[in-house]
């Protein structure tokens, strides 16, 4: 059950779980939490709707009609300019798939333009990306993450429903010859397929300027067998790197959790995210917010709180005040290897 808690717009009135919001109004500081993680990086979620059918997420398509109260622009305005304030510098577009927006570009343009944030990403499938690459460049887009879990293409259309990986390919080689958007294309790490990816990926990085990253697959409450059936560690992949002259590079203060590793003789690199590893989240500086208005304070979290009322009213000091408050609930982890995913039922709910 999503069990989403509404914060009131009188916060100072409001108690909630041992008060956790309280009478003083807080100065406009940048946000940190109780394990002093600063939180200056934005996952907001455009839409929940997916095109695709991933095994390991959406293995029945979407279910239902899609929801027609996504957040509109003028609310997606007043989110951004509340977590600017308090020091949001990146902001990543998500979904479900974030490009069957229509008005995508603008919100693209909406980010660049807010003050404070410096970098606007998204993460996409890369459905018919050749269709967007000039507005989105033009809109100002920094970064984009591409999933291909395969680069077999019979592989990829038995994943994803979609025997569209050729296109793709094609669309990425345009991407790097026409624009200046840094690429990274990101695959989950399944046990049949592991070594055949790692080599696939490889040859692929090996003469474009790309990170492609393992994922660990990760379980929910949607994926149980498949995520017993599939589920490997990525410890083999950091052996066959360290063994072949591959090297763990320096990344910067807002770069996540993922490792990458560079080679002399590669363009490309080669990362891992690895979200069952010991001190996996000590470095999180990421909130999630839905295409409801619901904020996340971490994707596996047993609860999300509404902070669309301030949204909906252009209410940027009472949003200020909420993200405040709720920093001192902020849990420290996750907690994955006890099987609980909290109320994420598939990755497609905020975006991963």
């Amino acid at each position: 059950m999503n069990k989403s808690i509404h914060i009131p717009s009188v916060v100072a009135d409001t108690h909630l779980s041992g008060s956790v919001f309280h009478n003083s109004k807080p100065t406009l500081t940048n946000l940190t939490d109780n394990f002093r993680r600063k939180l200056t990086y934005l996952r907001l979620s455009i839409t929940d709707f997916c095109n695709y059918r991933c095994n390991y997420c959406l293995p029945n398509g979407y279910q239902g009609r899609r929801p027609d109260n996504e957040l509109s622009l003028a609310e997606i305005e007043t989110l951004l300019a509340g977590f600017a304030a308090l020091g949001t510098t990146k902001v990543r577009l998500t979904g479900g798939e974030p490009s069957v927006r229509t008005d995508l570009t603008e919100i693209i343009h909406l980010a660049k333009s807010t003050d404070g944030i410096q970098t606007a990403c998204i993460s996409s499938n890369g459905y018919k990306l050749y269709k967007h690459l000039h507005s989105w460049q033009q809109a100002g887009l920094d970064k984009l993450n591409i999933s291909i879990d395969s680069f077999n293409p019979q592989i990829f259309h038995k994943i994803t429903g979609h025997d569209s990986l050729p296109q793709l390919l094609r669309d990425i080689d345009q991407l790097l010859d026409s624009t200046d958007i840094s690429l990274k294309i990101n695959g989950i790490l399944m046990a049949d397929t592991a070594y055949d990816n790692l080599l696939s990926a490889l040859d692929f990085v090996k003469t474009r300027p790309v990170a492609y990253r393992f994922i660990e697959f990760m379980q929910t409450s949607d994926n149980s067998q498949l995520f017993f059936a599939q589920h490997t560690s990525s410890r083999h992949i950091k052996t066959y790197l360290d063994q072949n002259g591959w090297l763990a590079t320096n990344r910067p203060s807002d770069g996540g959790p993922a490792i990458e590793y560079s080679h002399p003789d590669y363009l490309g690199r080669i990362g891992l995210i690895e979200p069952y590893a010991p001190q996996f989240c000590d470095s999180c500086n990421r909130l999630r917010v839905s295409s409801l208005g619901k904020i996340h304070l971490c994707l596996f979290d047993s609860q999300n709180y509404d902070i669309r009322p301030y949204l909906s009213t252009g209410d940027t000091e009472g949003l200020i005040h909420a993200l405040h408050s709720l920093m001192p609930i902020k849990p420290e982890h996750h907690y994955l290897h006890s099987s609980n995913s909290g109320i994420m039922n598939n990755l497609s709910m905020v975006g991963g």
